[in-house]
């Protein structure tokens, strides 16, 4: 993965940990990740060449107004204030080429000397075994800090473990096979015949970068929900809400100006397009 740094500006050793999402059902990994790069007023340190990542290019995507300042596929920002990286991710890996992606991402990071990755993403609520609907979302999570992925201080925050992640299980252990250099097919990860529960999950763009961030020896941690395609805003929200919990302070302490020290990006005003022509009615 190659990278070009924005003038001036510089990969800080103050900012350890980095946050990025992971592709999935909803977007609520982008949309948590823009939340807090907004609220943090985080600044754009680089941007980011991937060969694997499909190209892409928009408006500026945190304003307060649109000035034509450019928002790319792949974009690496910094909030030294408050210690931590972001990697932002606007479009799609190219099929088949998600493991090769992982890896890339993974030596990238560990060249700059992040000690700590944080990764958002959302999971098919229509996969979900058991539903609670006393309660309101509940966060997963997978660590390194266990060869099973389970961490005391998550379980300490609330969070349940993600039940169906087992190293041992054939398609998690080729993943491992295939970020660790191994002779195994990448097909042999996204072939969907016969796929159970459990490789469902092993086949989602997290479980790659988990995977690959853990075999380069990194700390890593995956943050899950569950939801469905539509307006996913409110999970994007309870989301970044638990990011905070993970790093130590909650949302109010950003310099966000809106409710709970939140501030939306401006590209959320177009995420559903304008409104329509009353005119027709």
């Amino acid at each position: 993965m190659e990278f070009a740094v924005v003038k001036g500006a510089s990969f800080s050793p103050s900012c350890p940990t980095l946050i990025m999402p992971a592709l999935s059902i909803g977007n609520v990994g982008q949309l948590a990740v823009d939340l807090l790069i907004s609220s943090a007023r985080a600044r754009r340190v680089a941007y980011l060449d991937e060969p694997s990542v499909l190209p892409c290019a928009g408006n500026d995507a945190f304003g307060p107004d649109a000035v034509g300042d450019l928002a790319l596929a792949l974009e690496a920002y910094e909030s030294t204030s408050h210690g931590v990286a972001f990697i932002q991710q606007r479009s799609p890996v190219i099929t088949g080429m998600m493991v090769s992606f992982a890896k890339n991402v993974a030596d990238f990071i560990s060249n700059i000397g992040k000690d700590h990755i944080v990764i958002l993403s959302s999971l098919d609520s229509g996969k979900r075994r058991v539903i609670d609907a006393s309660s309101d979302m509940q966060v997963y999570y997978l660590s390194s800090c266990n060869e099973d992925g389970s961490d005391p201080e998550y379980e300490k925050l609330g969070w349940k473990k993600l039940e169906e992640y087992d190293p041992s299980h054939k398609r998690w252990s080729c993943l491992t096979g295939l970020v660790e250099g191994g002779d195994f097919s990448e097909d042999m990860v996204n072939d969907t015949d016969e796929m159970t529960i459990n490789d469902y999950y092993a086949s989602l763009p997290f479980a790659a970068l988990f995977s690959a961030c853990k075999a380069k020896g990194l700390k890593v941690s995956c943050v899950l929900c569950y939801c469905s395609e539509g307006d996913n805003m409110p999970e994007s929200f309870q989301l970044a809400e638990a990011v905070c919990k993970l790093l130590g302070h909650g949302p109010e302490k950003l310099h966000g100006n809106g409710s709970n020290g939140w501030t939306v990006p401006l590209s959320w005003k177009s995420i559903y397009g304008p409104p329509p022509d009353m005119s027709i009615f």
